[in-house]
């Protein structure tokens, strides 16, 4: 049995489908006022729990042979940062404790690129890359560089049996929330972004990070860190493949970041006045700072040591525009 933390969410309900669809029995970690939607279709033994309720841990990593820690919030900006450090920092401690106590005999954490290092010029960063906590720009990088570093203590002096995986910006299908990259693909499907800043990203099928999931499962060096990532792409040539998958015309107006950040500071009040159930702004402080850099990142390790692959950046935005818009998302 393989319990999957966030598996009614985006990146988990990918690598639940995917550990079920190679024979194994899987078990989903929710909360009980999840969305379930994604897990639709799936012969799967749900656990009602939270990352911060310790006994509903304890119960769900019962009888595992190993547990996918997938869930995490996901957000550049709070009103109230704390839940964010809770969740990702807290409630990574607690999934870890509770496995390593119930003797799982194989654990795989989900970090994130978020919190490698970036290199100059917008040359491809990889799990070496130096980096330091005063890198991290806002709660979620934070946090997940905390959440990191505990997992690798608990690995160095308890020997807890991770492995640790870092996906770069998952594309796909069933992002029902959506994450901040799925909304990016929301805005510019719906025709709603006339302008773009000079920044990259590395793109991945989300079910090619799931599969690099099972492949760190099955194959890993517990204590090492892996790469999920897709290709390399400019943003401005995401919004341009977008704009032909949808008939949009595409963005031709680009943005300093700097001239941008005032904007972001505006957007964030207005959120506070106005956003009553505290939901975030298309464009925040954090993210336009991140916007600075070209996060571009190499798989090369996952490949060599894995057999990680990894499908071009524009068959993850067909699958979501696709996904999307069956769905009722564009506007």
């Amino acid at each position: 049995m393989i319990l999957v933390t966030g598996a009614s969410g985006f990146v988990g309900s990918a690598v639940l489908r995917c550990f079920s669809a190679a024979g194994h029995d899987v078990r989903a970690l929710v909360r009980r006022r999840s969305d379930r939607r994604n897990l639709e279709g799936i012969r799967v033994d749900v656990a009602e729990g939270d990352l911060m309720d310790r006994a509903s841990l304890d119960r769900a990593v019962k009888g595992c042979s190993g547990v996918c820690h997938v869930a995490a919030d996901y957000r550049l900006w709070a009103r109230d940062r704390r839940p964010i450090f809770q969740a990702n920092v807290d409630g990574t401690r607690n999934i870890m404790l509770a496995a390593g106590e119930a003797g799982v005999p194989r654990i795989v954490y989900t970090s994130s690129v978020a919190v490698l290092g970036i290199r100059p010029e917008g040359a491809p960063a990889d799990e070496e890359t130096p980096v330091s906590f005063a890198d991290m720009v806002g709660p979620y990088k934070q946090s997940k560089f905390l959440a990191e570093a505990e997992v690798c203590r608990l690995i160095r002096e308890q020997g807890l049996p991770a492995v640790i995986v870092n996906p770069s910006a998952p594309i796909g299908p069933r992002d029902v929330r959506p994450t901040p990259t799925g909304r990016l693909v929301v805005e510019a499907a719906s025709g709603r972004m006339p302008a773009y800043v000079n920044t990259g990203l590395n793109v991945a099928h989300v079910d090619d990070v799931a599969t690099g999931h099972r492949l760190a499962f099955e194959r890993g060096r517990v204590g090492e860190r892996y790469v999920l990532g897709g290709e390399d792409i400019y943003l401005r040539d995401i919004l341009a493949e977008i704009a032909r998958l949808t008939g949009h015309r595409p963005p031709w107006v680009r943005l300093s970041p700097t001239l941008i950040l005032p904007f972001g500071y505006v957007a964030e009040a207005w959120a506070r006045l106005f956003y009553a159930d505290g939901k975030e702004p298309m464009l925040t402080v954090d993210g336009v700072r991140m916007a600075r850099k070209r996060m571009f990142f190499s798989s090369e390790k996952a490949r060599r040591e894995l057999g990680y692959a990894c499908r071009p950046a524009r068959e993850a935005l067909r699958d979501a525009v696709e996904w999307f818009r069956r769905h009722g998302y564009l506007g």
